[in-house]
């Protein structure tokens, strides 16, 4: 097995670690002091839109997708690492167009659209011209089993569906630039346990789409991108807006959901070794008590410990992409299931030692630190819960080993 990336992604990776030095550390003062003073919190950081300009016209753009046509034609284990010098920062993955939630609903529109559901919602996303939002969990229902889901998809006659239901954090929603909604609902509650879900189209500009209030993490709204409650009150869409078709819902977000949850440990991976080289950087010029940080046994056992988990991490993240490329998503969910266990986990652990080290300053805006502990601690959650992960790969591990045992 080798995790040597190509000579490509070599090129790409050296190319995007340039960008973010030259462009997009330095914009993370402008971008938080648009969203913090501006009369309009919900409105797109000017510093962004230069950003994403000068990405595209260098060619770093849609570096995630594996279809060459569209994308870079990177496979999983050639986009890791340009994924994680992205992560870095918590605005370098917009920068290049390669930001959640749009990068797992590209890739349905990719796998899944009608070429009338590309051309009039892939195109502008692939451009950078609009966002979107993926509507699956539920505040009334453990939405961690996905089979509870409550949000009614009724057909009427031959050429309209009608939704109903009450969706929460749905990221992107409250965008300015979001226009397109994925809905996850019950189209058949009668069906088999597995094939009563679809998922279907729904502009934002529906009438009986009704943004209800941005969730709060942590006691921030995440503005401008934010997470949004939402309510669908017979919200009609034409029938050609189903995506694959009546029950399939299930099998889109198993394909959607494997790159996603590896594209945030990659992500994760970046900010924890951000984190660490901030620790390191602060051990080496702070004193206390007549020395040095780094002088204290204590500071050097976190940075020790954190070098070895990130490396840990990061390697199997790449185990995880390489059978990925080798033998496709579904083969890969229980590799994929450990990292989504082990990087979130270990980012948490090893950003909370850098704020503890930076003391009070840790915990301010004056760096990235307190967010990027939030976004790490939010991933434990998201795209499936450590439990159900676990659960799963236990399932998985007992009946590879159970019968030799």
């Amino acid at each position: 097995m080798s995790f040597t990336p190509s000579n490509r992604a070599k090129e790409l990776a050296s190319r995007v670690s340039a960008f973010m030095d030259a462009h997009v550390y330095r914009a993370e003062a402008a971008y938080m002091n648009h969203v913090q003073t501006a009369t309009d919190r919900w409105t797109v950081p000017p510093v962004m839109d230069e950003l994403k300009g000068k990405a595209k016209s260098q060619g770093l753009w849609n570096l995630f997708l594996p279809d060459s046509e569209l994308g870079a034609g990177l496979s999983n284990l050639d986009y890791a690492p340009l994924c994680e010098i992205m992560g870095r920062s918590l605005i370098g993955a917009e920068s290049f167009n390669c930001s959640a939630p749009d990068t797992g609903n590209m890739e349905v529109l990719v796998r899944y659209g009608t070429p009338e559901q590309k051309e009039r919602w892939l195109k502008p996303l692939l451009d950078g011209r609009i966002r979107s939002a993926f509507c699956m969990t539920e505040p009334d229902v453990a939405s961690s089993d996905a089979t509870n889901i409550r949000c009614s998809i009724e057909r009427e006659g031959n050429s309209d569906y009608v939704i109903n239901g009450r969706k929460w954090w749905a990221s992107g929603a409250l965008d300015p630039r979001c226009e397109i909604f994925i809905v996850m609902g019950k189209t058949d509650p009668n069906a088999p346990r597995h094939q009563q879900q679809s998922m279907i189209l729904v502009p934002r500009a529906t009438p009986g789409v009704k943004i209800i209030r941005p969730m709060q993490v942590f006691g921030s709204d995440d503005a401008p991108h934010g997470h949004a409650e939402i309510v669908f009150d017979n919200v009609r869409v034409p029938a050609d807006n189903m995506l694959l078709g009546e029950g399939r819902g299930f099998e889109i977000a198993q394909g959607r959901l494997g790159p996603g949850r590896i594209h945030h440990c990659m992500r994760l991976i970046g900010c924890a070794q951000r984190a660490l080289e901030l620790m390191c950087a602060r051990a080496g010029t702070r004193v206390a008590f007549g020395r040095a940080l780094a002088e204290h046994g204590p500071v050097r056992e976190d940075i020790a410990r954190s070098a070895c988990e990130i490396e840990q991490a990061r390697l199997l993240t790449l185990a995880a992409a390489e059978k990925m490329d080798r033998e496709g998503n579904k083969a890969a969910r229980d590799i994929i299931a450990m990292i989504k266990i082990v990087a979130p986990m270990m980012a948490q652990t090893v950003i909370d030692r850098a704020i503890q080290l930076h003391g009070a300053m840790g915990v301010s805006q004056d760096t990235f630190l307190a967010d990027a502990w939030k976004y790490a601690r939010t991933i434990r959650i998201a795209d499936g819960p450590d439990a159900v992960h676990l659960a799963s790969l236990g399932k998985q591990v007992i009946g590879r080993y159970g019968a030799k045992g």
